[in-house]
């Protein structure tokens, strides 16, 4: 006998089964559940870049096995979403499709054509929030619009983050049994080969389980430490939570809850909201991507629009290779193509290197990122470039240009960080390890370096480049 038409849950973003609104949804409704997930290229999707495809890999594999254990099987389809639902429409006889929501214009505009279609047709269509605290149409401004400045935007959805606590995963669901078609996860060569440059990746556990035990270990071992750790690159003092949350294998209200849970029990107050801050930022820029979705492009101060970049392409290169001459930079960079991963402070600190001091357009670090990092969150990286451009909203203002010596000597004290990523100068000293070329000659020998041969000179001198930043920035309309 036949099983009975199933829901369709479509999972894009939200590989897990904790506080999965569709699957509740889905389950509520006593059908069967079929589970799927669509690899969608197309236009107007953003491709995903080359480490996000790798977690993609092993997210998805995780997932199956954690569907498994109820019962379900993971249907895999690769195409055009419409064209992927309206087949497996076909053949189930299925009338319901709910899926968790995406705030990207191009998944919007797809969506909601989907949507359309579909309830044109006769399907029931629902849509849930599984990977915001707030929807960025229910924060708005006195005059009723959206924010452009964070501390303001935090005033309004900061109280009302934690009103709405997380769902336990559930423990049965009526599968849909009939067999159906499923593309095989190796056919989509999601992992890297020829070369795989994956290897640095080993560290990281992608999936639910792995996202859990990331949030307890940190909850129990470096949350009190966060407010005054997480700048520092050469400490494990910041979650690193982020790719886990970009695919949605732990919500963000399942972390603020931990977080609330935590403080309760006499953790320092102040590191809790600091890191409830960060889960902010994130909210925020989701919010701008909805709100602004033409600054996933463009410069959100239009002034910015007439900067004259240079985009030199050795620079450039050098920049991406971690071989730009100052060494948090390169370690950064390093680091990056290495883990897939930098430390924030880093990525604003080579970010405005690459913007101020090489004077080459945001959107081309942003692309960059957008292909190595494996927590590319688009509405992030692009809000996280334009700040450090000035461009965007909240942005830090043009004339802080980081001093990348500096920067290192703040936030990297004894060189730990930087002898990690760029251990060609491990063994120089605590005074000369961020401004080698500062060295003289019997130190740089003594400690095996040769300037130009085993460690490149700047490419830039830091000052000169600082000025040149500024007088360009300042002759904008």
């Amino acid at each position: 006998m036949s099983s009975p038409p199933p829901v369709i849950v479509w999972f894009r973003a939200d590989l897990r089964l904790a506080d999965n609104p569709a699957l509740l949804a889905a389950r509520e409704t006593g059908a069967p559940v079929l589970a799927v997930f669509i690899l969608d290229e197309s236009a107007p999707m953003r491709p995903l870049g080359g480490a996000a495809r790798w977690w993609l890999d092993k997210s998805l594999r995780s997932f199956a096995t954690d569907l498994e254990y109820l019962g379900l099987r993971l249907i895999l389809r690769q195409g055009p979403a419409g064209e992927a639902l309206e087949r497996l429409l076909a053949e189930t006889g299925a009338t319901r499709v709910f899926w968790n929501r995406l705030y990207d214009p191009g998944s919007v505009a797809r969506d909601r054509l989907i949507k359309a279609g579909l309830r044109a047709s006769g399907i029931v269509c629902q849509s849930y929030n599984a990977s915001l605290l707030s929807e960025p149409w229910d924060v708005k401004t006195g005059a009723g619009g959206p924010f452009r400045v964070f501390s303001a935007f935090w005033r309004v959805a900061g109280p009302r983050s934690g009103l709405q606590p997380p769902h336990p995963a559930p423990h049965q669901i009526s599968p849909y049994d009939c067999d159906l078609a499923s593309d095989r996860l190796e056919d989509w060569a999601l992992h890297p080969a020829a070369p795989d440059w994956s290897k640095g990746f080993a560290d990281w556990r992608p999936g639910e389980a792995g996202a859990q035990a990331r949030l307890d270990g940190f909850i129990s071992t470096a949350i009190g430490g966060y407010a005054d750790g997480r700048d520092r690159p050469d400490r494990e003092s910041t979650s690193r939570l982020s790719p886990h949350l970009r695919f949605g294998e732990i919500g963000p209200r399942q972390v603020w809850a931990a977080a609330d849970a935590c403080g309760s029990l006499g953790a320092a107050g102040r590191a809790v909201e600091t890191f409830k801050k960060e889960l902010g930022w994130r909210e925020f820029n989701a919010h701008m991507m909805f709100n602004f979705p033409d600054t996933l492009s463009g410069n959100l101060n239009r002034r910015f629009d007439a900067f004259p970049w240079r985009n030199g392409p050795e620079d450039l290169t050098a920049w991406r290779n971690g071989l730009t001459g100052y060494p948090i930079v390169d370690a950064g960079m390093r680091q990056l193509w290495r883990t897939g991963w930098m430390h924030n402070r880093v990525r604003m600190i080579v970010a405005s290197f690459l913007i101020k001091d090489l004077l080459i357009d945001w959107r081309l670090g942003e692309d960059w990122f957008w292909d190595t990092l494996v927590d590319a969150d688009i509405a992030s990286n692009v809000g996280g470039w334009q700040w450090v451009a000035g461009s965007g909203a909240d942005a830090a203002p043009y004339f802080r240009v980081f001093n990348p010596v500096l920067q290192g000597e703040r936030f990297d004290p004894d060189g730990d960080y930087v002898r990690r990523w760029a251990p060609e100068l491990a063994r120089l000293s605590n005074a000369h390890i961020h401004a080698p070329w500062k060295a003289d000659d019997e130190t740089l020998r003594t400690a095996g370096v040769r300037l130009g041969e085993t460690y490149p000179t700047p490419i830039v001198d830091h000052s000169w480049a600082r000025d040149r930043a500024l007088e360009l920035f300042e002759g904008l309309p």
